[in-house]
């Protein structure tokens, strides 16, 4: 498979703090890549640079072979879903308006073409047709996150970020949540990014799972691999403590 997402030495400061220097990765396109690790540690700096909402100090990103600096970054997201934790959806709007609004930018006077979308994404991300009308206020926040999920998917993008999108729901839901997106993926085979801070999660959903320390990748490997080969002391450690949340509790 081909290449989709690159990062090319990537260095990323804010005055004299560095989150990443010469940062490299290369995404295959149709994997579902998770990515974990410590607080601050560029989880979300790494998504937020392949939309463009951050720029590299230095360094390259390519998608599909091209350097997106300097790109028309509307043109760019338009094919980039991007889903992050409580949905944020459009309050004043329906849930039927905030799922159609990057589809009827795209499709303008094809309505037809718009509703279909709609009425499909909310079908596959398990919501009934009669909430089109309501407001996101009216909806349970596991709900609202199944709207964001279906907004960001709208418009069948090649690319899936998602930024801890489970992290605002109650145990339950997330498990449900979990389920509705890897059977989603696996119908579509759309190309996900998605940060975590669970290493459970990242190796329940991932095909590849990315492991971050202080900027550095520990470890880029399927999660088998991981759990059978950690490559550092710090992923032991990770899946260690991941063994451990797993054993039952001897009252």
């Amino acid at each position: 498979m081909s290449t989709i997402i690159e990062f090319r030495n990537i260095k990323k400061a804010y005055e004299d703090k560095v989150i990443l220097d010469n940062f490299n990765l290369s995404v295959t396109k149709g994997d579902f890549v998770t990515i974990v690790g410590s607080s601050g540690c560029g989880k979300t700096t790494i998504l937020k640079m392949i939309n463009g909402l951050i720029e590299p100090t230095e360094g390259e990103i390519l998608i599909n072979n091209e350097n997106i600096i300097g790109k028309d970054m509307i043109q760019l997201r338009r094919n980039i879903g991007y889903a992050i934790q409580g949905s944020v959806l459009f309050p004043h709007m329906t849930i039927d308006q905030n799922i159609s609004y990057v589809p009827n930018l795209l499709n303008k006077s094809d309505k037809q073409r718009t509703k279909a979308a709609v009425s499909k994404w909310m079908q596959i991300v398990g919501l009934d047709e009669e909430m089109k009308e309501r407001y996101p206020d009216e909806l349970s926040g596991g709900q609202q996150q199944r709207v964001g999920i279906a907004r960001a998917l709208a418009a069948s993008p090649e690319i899936l970020l998602m930024d801890e999108p489970f992290g605002s729901v109650d145990e339950i839901t997330r498990n449900q949540l979990q389920i509705e997106l890897r059977r989603i993926y696996e119908k579509t085979k759309i190309t996900v990014l998605f940060v975590t801070h669970d290493i459970s999660e990242a190796l329940k959903l991932g095909t590849k799972v990315i492991v971050m320390d202080k900027g550095v990748i520990q470890q880029y490997a399927s999660p088998q691999e991981i759990l059978n080969n950690p490559a550092t002391e710090f992923v032991k450690q990770l899946v260690n403590n991941q063994l451990l949340a797993c054993q039952p509790v001897n009252l």
